[in-house]
Order: structure tokens, then C-alpha cells, then sequence
């Protein structure tokens, strides 16, 4: 069977994949691996963000997810690190912007 060419996404697709892509980084807010945040449950730094919905979805056992960050709590001495698909809020605080994370200095 010859190969088809794939007719190029319609622009309405080409917008909703840029909001959806809008909404999910500003869910996942300044977490960038490096990047040290504290909220009420501790302070944690971030190991990896992943922005592939399927292996988000295996990683937070929730059908819907669309990315998980993996974070290590830094004030636990035994801090294994963990996925968290929580979106970043006001209740959310930087601690430490790793160099390079958005292009500038700690």
C-alpha cells in the first residue's frame, strides 16, 4: 500500500494544541529540573518535568494527565523522589531558579 500524505492540521487544531500547550506550562509554573520550590507540604527540588501526557499518565496513575514534575523533598534526609501532578499556585514559592532554567542567573 503506497504511502498517503497527511493533510496539514487545520488551523482551529494548530490553536487548541497551542492553548493546550499554554494551559499545561502554566500549570507546571517556573518548576524546571534544578529549580528548588517550597509550598505547605515542604520544600522540593524538581528532577525532571515531563511533558509527555502518556508516560505522565503511567507515572500519576490518572487517565487525564497531561505532564507530572518528579521532585525529591529536600528537608526529608530519606526524600526518595515522587511525581506530582499538582499545578503550581500563589501557595507555591521559588527557593532557587537553577542557572540555565529560564535563560538566566540563580
Amino acid at each position: 500500500m503506497p504511502h498517503q500524505p497527511t493533510a496539514p492540521a487545520p488551523a482551529g487544531d494548530l490553536k487548541n494544541l497551542e492553548g493546550l500547550r499554554r494551559v499545561v506550562e502554566d500549570q507546571i509554573g517556573p518548576r524546571a529540573k534544578g529549580t528548588i520550590y517550597q509550598n505547605i507540604d515542604g520544600a522540593f527540588e524538581v528532577l525532571a518535568v515531563i511533558r509527555d501526557p502518556q508516560q505522565a499518565r503511567e507515572l500519576l496513575k490518572r487517565r487525564c494527565a497531561q505532564w507530572a514534575v518528579i521532585v525529591r523533598d529536600v528537608l526529608r534526609a530519606d526524600g526518595e523522589p515522587f511525581p506530582v501532578g499538582s499545578v503550581w499556585t500563589d501557595s507555591d514559592h521559588l527557593v532557587l531558579r537553577e542557572a540555565g532554567a529560564d535563560g538566566g542567573a540563580k
